[in-house]
């Protein structure tokens, strides 16, 4: 601006749909404030008196006294008894991509400026970019259970009795380890159901797997320290051992799960091993029980840590789930990561660890530091839920509807996409992998998937190694029958186009 006050510039800023929502003087304190800090209006230039500025734009004395007031309560201009108000001089220069007060969005052009004042951890997150979890439950997304027939309305009345019993004490801070009760009730789920051998001083609960992962690849390992992955493997442990900045060392996966002569051939060249032993993600094999005994003793000799993620474990289809590693493990070795997010519902943000004692003050110190706690409320209802036996139903009704939901995805692949892909039938879980016959192309087929509204999750990423194969995994678990065959005959006429 020239140094003559521009009163047209003023007009256009208070018609800014974003200052809309607000009174009249916070209007003008705001769009005069833009224009000080983009240095449309320099220091020291002088301001229109009140009952100028008032009678130029219609409005009453006292709304413009009150923008300005508010200016010069915070800083931006000065005022002079008998002289005027003027811009305060001390401000320095314009703070560049300050439009209209507000921040540029971060987007491609914003790439550079963003990781300019990063960390070389915090440059290598960005650079990796995050995770997308699924919103919405639609065709064909993995991880999503059913939430339709959650028994919402036994949640609810098991929170009121939460919040009745315990009033005010529930809004309060919590143990960073958990609450009490809560930690009670799945040290004895894990006890009963898993095989395992826990106490509930060792569980810590947390707010999701890749939070336990995480603090994991920051406790267990330092900055470019081995950590083995299966590979394929879940693409959320990859980001979240990478983000704590450890060494991903790939160990090939077969029929049997983790190949112990790979993981033994890096002798002690790894500080942990993270493993998926119900069913392998994604491939969906279960690790024998050979292996699961070969890798506890690898750990105990190697002074290694087993990472074991028993993520849907609950929902084996074929004979009885084997029992978890933790519980083999003499040497308590091994920490055991577990998820409400997939047996009760993803938007619940609830999980837990079971950590050998060595390491449960250690990782209660770390959780106080990242988020303090999860909410009580939802703790000590998610207790109750157990306590009272709803848990187990709820698990018993939906591995006998996902079992019948596995069986209806298999038949309509077979069914419909014969000729594209090859699809493996895995003991549990809540996807289907997929592989490509010889003259398909992942990459084509998601995007021919995508213009019929239809989400295809790739394979070929899951894999870190040179040899990939490429193809999908098929969530089946939040459809229904029908919508499944509806779905798979869609995504064979998108295919066949």
């Amino acid at each position: 601006m020239s140094k003559t006050f521009e009163l047209e510039t003023l007009k256009m800023r208070l018609g800014d749909a974003a200052l809309a929502h607000l009174d009249l003087h916070l209007r003008i304190q705001r769009a005069l404030r833009s224009l000080v800090l983009e240095g449309a209006l320099a220091p020291g230039q002088k301001l229109p008196g009140t009952r100028v500025l008032a009678s130029s734009l219609g409005l009453a004395r006292d709304t413009v006294e009150s923008a300005y007031e508010q200016l010069h309560r915070d800083g931006f201009i000065v005022r002079r008894q008998g002289s005027g108000s003027y811009v305060r001089d001390s401000l320095g220069a314009p703070l560049k991509g300050m439009a209209r007060g507000r921040s540029a969005p971060a987007g491609p052009a914003m790439a550079g400026a963003a990781g300019a004042g990063l960390s070389q951890r915090g440059q290598a997150i960005f650079d990796s970019g995050g995770i997308a979890d699924q919103q919405v439950a639609r065709a064909f997304a993995t991880g999503l259970p059913e939430t339709r027939s959650f028994p919402a309305d036994v949640w609810q009345r098991l929170q009121r009795q939460v919040l009745r019993d315990h009033r005010s004490q529930v809004l309060l801070h919590g143990d960073p380890l958990g609450a009490q009760p809560l930690r009670e009730a799945i040290a004895a789920y894990l006890n009963l159901e898993r095989g395992a051998r826990v106490d509930a001083a060792q569980i810590l609960v947390l707010s999701s797997t890749r939070q336990a992962l995480f603090l994991c690849g920051l406790l267990l390992a330092d900055a470019g320290q081995g950590v083995a992955i299966e590979d394929p493997g879940y693409f959320g442990a990859r980001k979240a051992f990478e983000a704590a900045q450890a060494r991903l060392v790939p160990i090939p996966v077969d029929e049997q799960g983790l190949r112990m002569d790979a993981l033994r051939a890096l002798g002690r060249g790894v500080r942990c091993v993270y493993v998926t032993p119900s069913h392998q993600y994604p491939t969906g094999v279960t690790l024998s029980l050979e292996r699961r005994l070969e890798l506890v003793r690898w750990a105990a000799e190697s002074g290694a840590w087993i990472v074991e993620d028993d993520y849907d474990s609950e929902f084996h289809y074929d004979g009885l789930p084997t029992a978890c590693v933790q519980g083999l493990d003499a040497q308590q070795r091994t920490l055991y990561v577990g998820t409400f997010g997939k047996t009760l519902y993803p938007g619940l943000r609830m999980g837990y660890m079971v950590l050998p004692p060595p390491l449960i003050q250690a990782f209660a110190h770390a959780r106080s530091i990242m988020d303090g706690h999860t909410p009580q409320a939802l703790q000590l209802t998610a207790a109750r839920f157990m306590e009272e036996g709803h848990y187990n139903a709820h698990i018993r009704a939906m591995r006998k509807l996902y079992a019948a939901r596995r069986q209806a995805m298999f038949e309509a692949v077979g069914r419909h996409l014969q000729p594209v892909v090859q699809a493996a039938l895995p003991q549990g879980g809540m996807q289907l992998p997929c592989y490509l016959r010889p003259g398909f192309s992942e990459q084509k087929t998601i995007r021919q998937a995508a213009a019929a509204g239809l989400h295809l999750s790739g394979l070929s990423r899951l894999y870190q190694g040179p040899r990939k194969r490429e193809g999908w995994l098929l969530g089946y678990a939040a459809m229904s029958e029908h919508e499944i065959v509806s779905a798979v005959a869609r995504l064979a006429r998108a295919l066949a186009a």
